[in-house]
């Protein structure tokens, strides 16, 4: 089974900068993101897959940045201009089987915070 391990989060002031990391274990085809904080309904934020075709949620848009390292078997997400109401626990996830779909998590990262605040 491939494991997924994250990190990068912490705390931003609104209009800075995170990165975080997704390291996988094994062989994955798509790897992405979701975020979720509490009372609130999970939300897909980024995609990205093996032929490096990248897919966003509108609400991040030009904001975020998704990418990937071969030689680490890592993904990243790039997160820029950060407002209040990207605080969440982000969680990767990935695709181990086929059909790939973009948003289907096989596997899941074990979740980081971010928290924009001033």
């Amino acid at each position: 089974q491939v494991q997924l391990v994250e990190s990068g989060g912490g705390l931003v002031q609104p209009g800075g900068s995170l990165t975080l990391s997704c390291a996988a274990s094994g062989s994955i085809s798509v790897m992405g993101w979701y975020r979720q904080d509490p009372g609130k309904q999970r939300e897909w934020v980024a995609a990205i897959t093996s032929g490096r075709n990248t897919h966003y949620a509108d609400s991040v848009k030009g904001r975020f940045t998704i990418s990937r390292d071969n030689a680490n078997n890592t993904r990243y997400l790039q997160m820029s201009s950060l407002k209040d109401e990207d605080t969440a626990v982000y969680y990767c996830y990935a695709n181990l089987r086929r059909p790939i779909e973009i948003r289907r998590g096989d596997c899941w990262g074990q979740g980081t915070r971010v928290t924009v605040s001033s």
